[in-house]
């Protein structure tokens, strides 16, 4: 990536030679050849929210910027592309969406997020640290930026424009007004799950922002958690992709035995999780963890892993997160260790589990969803 700062070698993380998706777009590009243009120099507390794989924070390393993510694996590639540029430890203070934002803000800097949720979730608790000097700028591709995305800003932070858009991309201009008044935030959300759902049917389910249809239950969840395994005989077993961590849950509630582990790579989603767990009065064993799937559970140690693998990278569609899952999955599991995978049905899921693990079953289906089980031998 080239910028006013320097040009940059920038990977996502985990690093796939085979990977063609770039570590940055011209969103990111447009966003660092604007703040070169302004008449002052960048000065002050630089904050930059959603840095999707440290671009931003890479190219400003030198005025010492705050990212805060809700991804761990954008941390880990921010971490590896500050390393490549050379850049001190230290340089960079890397936060995440869970942790208190800085006191105060003079550059803010916005790539905008796929969850309007997480957007507004973000823009009040930083609101209170903006200042009426406080240098604002939003970036994002046009097909992520719409009417409500400048209305959240409007609303939060201050009058706004966008500017042209170059490349398919564009800028979202705020002039922070100190004096408005600003609705509470609607988050961590919380309602109750509906009945006919097995162990979970009427329970309370916790949701933070940005984290998959927080204010419902989704019906590819619905339909898994009719199918579960019953658990018996089940210690240990992972909820991997766990989102609000309802999936998990209904396991402990089904089988208070059980030894469970829910892991995200969203900081969100694992608070969620926690949240959920806590809400439901369980006192069994669970871990919490947020991380890049399996990665540092030991071989050998895991009896039955629950997943519902994404398949969107940000805006692009893509199968790898989803074999990345399948894969730990099998080194975690046990001989006769299962993993039971809920999918849209036009996936084919079922083809990626036979080449893997040289089976695949079929427990249920309907006209859209999925539910299979493949068993490591």
């Amino acid at each position: 990536m080239t910028t006013p700062w320097g040009a940059f070698a920038l990977s996502r993380f985990p690093e796939d030679p085979r990977d063609r998706l770039r570590a940055w777009d011209a969103s990111d590009a447009y966003l660092l050849r604007h703040l070169a243009g302004l008449q002052d120099p960048l000065s002050g507390t630089v904050v930059v929210v959603g840095d999707r794989w440290g671009a931003l924070v890479t190219a400003l390393a030198e005025h010492r910027p705050v990212q805060i993510t809700d991804s761990f694996l954008a941390q880990e590639a921010t971490r590896a592309n500050l390393a490549r540029a050379g850049v001190r430890p230290g340089a960079v203070r890397l936060l995440t969406t869970q942790d208190p934002p800085p006191d105060r803000v003079d550059v803010l800097l916005v790539r905008v997020p796929k969850s309007l949720a997480l957007l507004e979730d973000q823009l009040l608790r930083l609101a209170p640290a903006v200042h009426a000097g406080t240098v604002v700028v939003g970036a994002g591709m046009v097909k992520e930026i719409h009417t409500s995305t400048l209305r959240l800003f409007e609303r939060i932070l201050g009058p706004t424009r966008t500017t042209p858009a170059e490349q398919k991309a564009r800028l979202i201009l705020c002039a922070p007004d100190p004096s408005l008044a600003r609705p509470a935030g609607p988050w961590p959300y919380r309602y109750t799950l509906p009945d006919g759902i097995g162990p979970a049917s009427g329970r309370p389910v916790v949701n933070h922002a940005g984290v998959f249809c927080a204010d419902r239950l989704d019906i590819g969840t619905r339909f898994f958690l009719r199918h579960l395994p019953d658990g018996r005989g089940a210690r240990r077993v992972v909820d991997l992709g766990c989102g609000n961590g309802v999936v998990g849950t209904a396991v402990a509630l089904g089988n208070p035995e059980a030894d469970v582990l829910f892991v995200d790579e969203s900081f969100q989603a694992v608070a969620s999780a926690e949240a959920t767990y806590r809400a439901n009065g369980l006192s069994g064993h669970a871990e919490f963890r947020v991380g890049d799937g399996l990665s540092g559970v030991p071989a050998d140690s895991v009896d039955v892993v629950l997943t519902n693998p994404p398949f969107h990278s940000h805006q692009a569609i893509t199968d790898a997160t989803a074999w990345r899952m399948f894969t730990g999955a099998r080194r975690a599991l046990r001989p006769g260790g299962e993993l039971w995978v809920v999918g849209n049905r036009h996936l084919g899921y079922h083809v990626k589990l036979r080449r893997l693990f040289g089976n695949s079953r079929l427990v249920a289906g309907d006209p859209k969803f999925v539910v299979l089980k493949a068993v490591k031998h």
